[in-house]
């Protein structure tokens, strides 16, 4: 049932004191299901003061148009999945921090331990559209009131040749003279770098979001577009937003969703997010009180998120323009800048929260995410002890987001796609998380790749054994440095950063990580990397972030033919059932490690049955 209502919470001079939430409108009320919980779904209005010392982090905020009492405002969606009854005391919540405007959904895991879920729109460029969730904030301008003008830049990498290509990453940058001067097209050498060959003006041209080459764009070549744009969003706000949200949620007498508690989690493009969050200072609200008790960055590698400066564009796939200075939570010094900082060793960073990296082997090996710096110095010579506040984990053989099962190749002369998941995994660190922030209770120690163990080398050290068809990984680069707009030159942009990935085993599967069945009890080997294969262009370059499965030869005789020097299925495993108890071995011992559920065993168990019989279905009948 829903019921439609409209609730204000217009604050008084007393509690804009304690809080920068000006007031929130909850258009829809619904109950969900038989679970005990209700949405509330809505708008958030937020009011701050440029001057605040707290605020002055945020680019361009002081060039933001102002209230009568001289205040920047703006607004974000709101959601809130909650228990019909909330404990205060003991109440805690999940911020799930929107990615690209997505909605999370209610699951098993979260009913099951009463926990509060809350979104909050940050993105300035998420297509105002249904069902998604951004933040409407406002542009800069000169202080003379004309608008500000200046030069606008994206990557695109086409999957198929094309005249035409839409420029959605630049779609809040309509051209302000796409004839002029500043419009330049270059088709890049390579993704990480942008030396390449500019195109000739006459040969192609903007129209609206829109860039059209008289020649075609190549498969799988980058081009990188700039041009004169106007009126650049205060998009540093979104931040300001997240961190105001949560603290109405936990201080405010007026919170429509009382907790004690919140952990965000941050995927991917979020992840970056939450380390930017914390980097910048946001953990701490405007009277100094923690926001976040716990995150989790997911899948960000050593990279944060391209939001708090001028023409920003936080949407994009950032191949290649994520890492920037400093990439530990401690204080490190750069060899380039001579500068000394780390992601929570900064003078901004007064309210810690614990800290959980999770990475697969996609961020270690692919588009400048560079995961090893998040535990290296910055030279990548030698390992940094995490704060006591942080745990990182590496998954092993993993890419960036599981592939379905059964996977599939991209082309007939590529490998599968990597379907090895570690959801599970997460899903008992979330809960860790919760127990560490409330019961003082340890998390699970800390598993990642060390140069100390020599399980992370440098990729020209990398032992992945020769395999028919596979191109040799060892040449890959790290791709350069992103500019911190926060420090003096952009602290070392452009230098070339060191790649550091995980030691392999005999088979080329990771070492140093949690090693799912799929790893630890092989049917071939899984990797976080791929070249793209020949039939779409550009061989030597990587996917973005995708592995493969590069499946053991189903008997000897067959893998002497094609010369793959792995052992075949039929040389490890004598039958499926002695196979399915070494699967039951590793499962235990995750089990031990703190890293599984029993309940998660049987299901687990049978994925690993079902891939046996899928590979054993290919047998020659």
């Amino acid at each position: 049932m829903h019921r439609f209502l409209l609730i204000c919470l217009c604050l008084t001079a007393l509690s804009s004191l304690r809080a920068e939430v000006v007031r929130v409108v909850i258009t829809e009320r619904s109950d969900l299901g038989t679970t005990g919980y209700e949405q509330l779904a809505g708008r958030m209005y937020f009011e701050i003061a440029a001057a605040n010392p707290r605020n002055r982090i945020i680019a361009d905020v002081e060039l933001a148009p102002t209230s009568e009492a001289g205040r920047v405002q703006f607004s974000s969606d709101l959601r809130i999945l909650k228990p019909k009854q909330i404990d205060r005391e003991h109440g805690a919540a999940w911020l799930e921090i929107p990615n690209r405007g997505g909605k999370s959904d209610l699951n098993p895991f979260v009913t099951e331990h009463g926990f509060t879920i809350m979104q909050v729109g940050w993105e300035f460029d998420v297509p105002a559209q249904a069902g998604q969730m951004r933040i409407e904030v406002p542009a800069a301008k000169e202080k003379n009131g004309q608008p500000i003008r200046g030069i606008v830049r994206a990557t695109f990498t086409p999957d198929k040749t094309t005249k035409q290509f839409l420029l959605s990453d630049l779609a809040d940058y309509p051209p302000a003279d796409a004839s002029g001067p500043e419009s330049r097209l270059i088709a890049r050498a390579n993704m990480a770098h942008s030396a390449g060959n500019e195109l000739p003006r006459g040969q192609w041209r903007i129209e609206g979001q829109r860039v059209t080459l008289d020649s075609e764009f190549e498969a799988s070549r980058t081009y990188e577009i700039s041009y004169l744009a106007e009126n650049p969003p205060v998009a540093g706000l979104g931040l300001a937003a997240i961190r105001d949200a949560v603290s109405w949620m936990k201080y405010d007498a007026g919170s429509l969703a009382p907790v004690r508690h919140v952990y965000a989690f941050g995927s991917s493009q979020c992840g970056r997010l939450l380390r930017e969050f914390v980097y910048l200072g946001f953990n701490t609200d405007e009277h100094d009180r923690l926001v976040l008790d716990g995150l989790i960055s997911h899948i960000a590698g050593a990279g944060r998120l391209d939001i708090n400066r001028r023409w920003s564009t936080p949407r994009a796939l950032a191949a290649f323009q994520t890492s920037s200075f400093p990439f530990t939570d401690s204080a490190q010094t750069d060899p380039i800048s001579g500068i000394s900082e780390g992601i929570q060793d900064n003078p901004r960073v007064t309210q810690k929260p614990k800290v959980f990296y999770l990475n697969t082997a996609a961020e270690y090996w692919g588009s400048g995410r560079v995961a090893a710096l998040s535990h290296t110095n910055p030279e990548g010579t030698r390992d940094v002890p995490l704060p006591d506040n942080v745990r990182s984990y590496f998954f092993a053989g993993t890419q960036h987001g599981p592939a379905s099962f059964p996977p599939t190749a991209s082309s007939k002369d590529a490998p599968p796609a990597n379907p090895v998941s570690a959801e599970r995994v997460v899903r008992v660190l979330r809960l860790a998380m919760h127990r560490w922030v409330t019961e003082d209770k340890a998390p699970p120690a800390s598993v990642y790749p060390k140069l100390s163990d020599g399980t992370l080398v440098p990729v020209s050290e990398v032992r992945f054994p020769s395999l028919p068809g596979i191109p040799s990984p060892r040449s890959v680069t790290g791709g350069p440095r992103l500019r911190n707009p926060q420090l003096p030159q952009g602290a070392g942009e452009g230098a070339e950063l060191p790649l550091l990935v995980p030691q392999v085993d005999a088979d080329g599967n990771d070492l140093g990580g949690i090693r799912m069945p799929d790893i630890s009890v092989p049917l071939g080997t899984c990797t976080g990397w791929v070249f793209r294969p020949a039939i779409a262009g550009v061989p030597s370059e990587l996917v973005p972030l995708q592995g493969s499965w590069i499946l053991f030869a189903l008997t000897r005789a067959q893998r002497q033919q094609t010369g793959d020097p792995r052992p075949a299925l039929d040389e490890r495993y004598p039958t499926k059932e002695a196979y399915l108890v070494r699967v039951n071995d590793s499962l235990r011992a995750l089990v031990d490690q703190g890293l599984l559920q029993t309940e998660d065993l049987e299901p687990l168990r049978r994925q690993a049955a079902d891939r046996w019989d899928w590979i054993d279905s290919k047998k020659p009948q």
